[in-house]
C-alpha cells in the first residue's frame, strides 16, 4: 500500500502482524516522528524486536510481516502457530 501497488487480502495478515507487535511491545514496529521515515521503515521491513520477546512470538510476527504476500502465514496457519496454541486457553483471574 505504501508503494501504491495493488494488494490483496493478505494485507490483513500483515496488519495482524503489526497489531501483534504493538500488543506485545506497546508501540508500532515502524514508528517514526516523520511520515516519510515511517514509510521508508515499512518498505525496508527491518523489524527490531525488544530482547524480552520470545523466539516464538518473533517468528509469528516475522512470518506475518513477510514482504512477499504469498509467503505470509494464512489465517489457518496463524491459528496453528506454536505461540498462539500455547496461549489460546490462557485465562487471567
Amino acid at each position: 500500500m505504501v508503494k501504491n501497488l495493488p494488494h490483496d487480502l493478505s494485507i490483513d495478515l500483515w496488519c495482524l502482524g503489526i497489531l501483534c507487535y504493538e500488543f506485545c511491545t506497546g508501540s508500532p514496529p515502524f514508528e517514526s516522528n516523520y511520515r516519510k521515515e515511517t514509510f521508508k521503515k515499512i518498505i525496508e521491513n527491518n523489524v527490531i524486536f525488544p530482547h524480552y520477546l520470545s523466539e516464538e512470538v518473533k517468528d509469528l510476527i516475522n512470518r506475518l510481516l513477510d514482504k512477499i504476500p504469498k509467503s505470509r502465514l494464512s489465517l489457518e496457519e496463524v491459528l496453528k502457530h506454536p505461540w498462539i496454541v500455547k496461549y489460546k486457553d490462557y485465562k487471567t483471574e
